[in-house]
């Protein structure tokens, strides 16, 4: 495929008054862009030596400096290697309104990677099946998506290589895997033509920029731009999704089919489960001593653990959280409770916030509340549409999946309580000046909505209880209860999981 590419040569004087047209359109509908709160990412990868950082130079010429960011990918440092593999990706997200572009992107660390030895080859196709995920998420939350391939022939490579390895001045430029990229030049086209032929999807289509003469690639990266953002606003203002019209055939994506287990229904749980003091007290040291020892083993061993906590109002999360948090080295965990979104929050995909507090592998990551809000806070409050609410479901799948993949043990309860129960705590709150402050107008309006809510729940259990991230339900009217079986559920998923290792 690249290499039928055609090389064409265009003279600059012949293209100069277009280029200044387009640079002027392009300054003006950045500002549209500000004002429509369109989030816009525009990825540069191609060849070694194709000329990336210059034509982004030329791109952002006339663009306001506070509202785009550039961001050059290398490879991962160690602490980035102690994240999942998109994490610094999904940390440098633009908010609405503004552009993030990428000197490489996301396919970089993956052809690299593969070529380099660094993954293995269903690691390599698991990876871009994470792309796909990736720019399927953003574009169904609104972003725009541009994706330029800059493409060189093998002879244009070699001369610009040569001449930047050449000079002092340039030549800490040219670095090893510059030079095998040349070296190896057929073998990686073969494995570019895979990557763009998988990755050419509706959501986010490649632009193939013939790049060997630089005032041809520029024109046509302005005019991909400039009608790409023209696009996306009318498709705004008409409230329809856009859709580029794809200069390569779309790749054929299926969707990921998660096999969910079979819940109970809330009403169906007996909540008469309880423990004596004799026993809480006892299996209490038990549970929290063998968690301790888990936590330095998951530790030597390099395994995440994500422990995440949704439950009524009252049902007892903060002081379940608690006696987990006391079996554990501090150093070795980070509890993120989660309340409404910031505005920087609201401002970016509503995944965006949990990624970016995932701690390093090793570590433990409780989440009190976490992104379930999105399917059941949000479409009952009316806070996001219900068709968005509706996608949720497949994004959370997609990302606890990858979280699986990246190696953690993702722990997820839902504490229950009756309604009668939840009655009783509000009134003791209300009545105990030190507890006070926990109750709020807003726990007394979500109980009006009780019924409401509890659909909700027997949705999100069924339709996210996988085999990978399976939920479980505790039974929260005898707090101590609840504590004990939070305790045991986490370390026998980390037992299994250590034994699997």
């Amino acid at each position: 495929m690249l290499e039928c590419i055609e090389q064409k040569k265009t003279k600059k004087t012949e293209v100069q008054g277009e280029i200044d047209s387009l640079r002027k359109e392009l300054s003006s509908l950045a500002n549209v862009v500000k004002s429509k709160k369109l989030p816009v990412i525009i990825t540069f990868d191609g060849w070694s030596a194709a000329g990336k950082g210059s034509q982004i130079s030329k791109l952002i010429k006339n663009l306001d400096p506070r509202f785009y960011k550039v961001v050059s990918i290398r490879t991962p440092d160690e602490k980035e290697k102690r994240k999942p593999w998109l994490h610094r990706y999904w940390e440098v997200l633009p908010k609405k309104g503004e552009f993030l572009i990428l000197d490489r992107s996301w396919y970089r660390d993956t052809v690299n990677a593969y070529m380099f030895g660094e993954i293995s080859k269903s690691e390599y196709k698991r990876r871009l099946e994470d792309i796909n995920i990736l720019e399927r998420q953003l574009s169904d939350d609104g972003y725009l998506i541009i994706k330029f391939f800059l493409h060189i022939t093998k002879k244009e490579q070699r001369e610009r290589i040569e001449k930047l390895a050449s000079s002092d001045i340039t030549d800490w430029r040219v670095d090893r895997h510059d030079i095998i990229n040349m070296e190896s030049y057929e073998k990686f086209m073969r494995l570019y033509d895979k990557m763009i032929v998988s990755t050419n999807t509706k959501s986010a289509v490649w632009h193939i920029v013939p790049a060997n003469d630089k005032v041809t690639a520029e024109f046509s990266e302005l005019v991909t731009v400039t009608n790409s953002i023209k696009g996306a606003v009318a498709a705004e203002e008409s409230k329809t999704q856009f859709s580029e019209k794809p200069e390569l055939p779309l790749a054929e994506i299926k969707p990921c089919i998660f096999k969910t287990a079979d819940q109970p229904k809330l009403a169906d749980i007996d909540m008469n489960r309880s423990i004596t003091d004799e026993e809480y007290e006892k299996k209490l040291k038990k549970y929290q001593d063998k968690l301790f020892k888990l936590q330095n083993l998951c530790y030597q061993k390099r395994i995440p653990v994500i422990i995440a906590y949704e439950g009524w109002d009252a049902g007892g999360k903060g002081g379940n959280i608690k006696r987990v948090a006391a079996a554990l080295d501090p150093r070795g965990y980070e509890v993120k409770p989660i309340a409404a979104p910031e505005p920087s929050e609201l401002a970016r995909h509503y995944l965006w916030r949990f990624w970016t507090r995932l701690e390093n592998d090793g570590h433990f990551t409780i989440f009190d509340r976490t992104w379930y809000g999105r399917v059941m806070v949000e479409p009952i409050e009316k806070i996001t549409p219900t068709e968005r609410a509706e996608m949720a479901y497949r994004e959370i799948n997609e990302f606890e999946k990858q979280l699986t993949d990246w190696g953690a043990v993702v722990i997820k309860f839902w504490i229950n309580i009756s309604k009668d129960e939840q009655y009783r705590r509000f009134k003791e709150r209300e009545n105990t000046p030190e507890k006070r402050w926990k109750i709020t107008d807003e726990d007394w309006r979500n109980r009006e909505k009780w019924d409401e809510y509890e659909t909700a729940v027997n949705k999100m259990i069924k339709r996210t209880s996988t085999d990978f991230a399976p939920w479980t339900v505790i039974e929260g009217n005898d707090k101590k209860y609840a504590r004990i079986k939070a305790l045991k559920i986490i370390c026998r998923r980390l037992e299994e999981r250590l034994e699997k290792d």
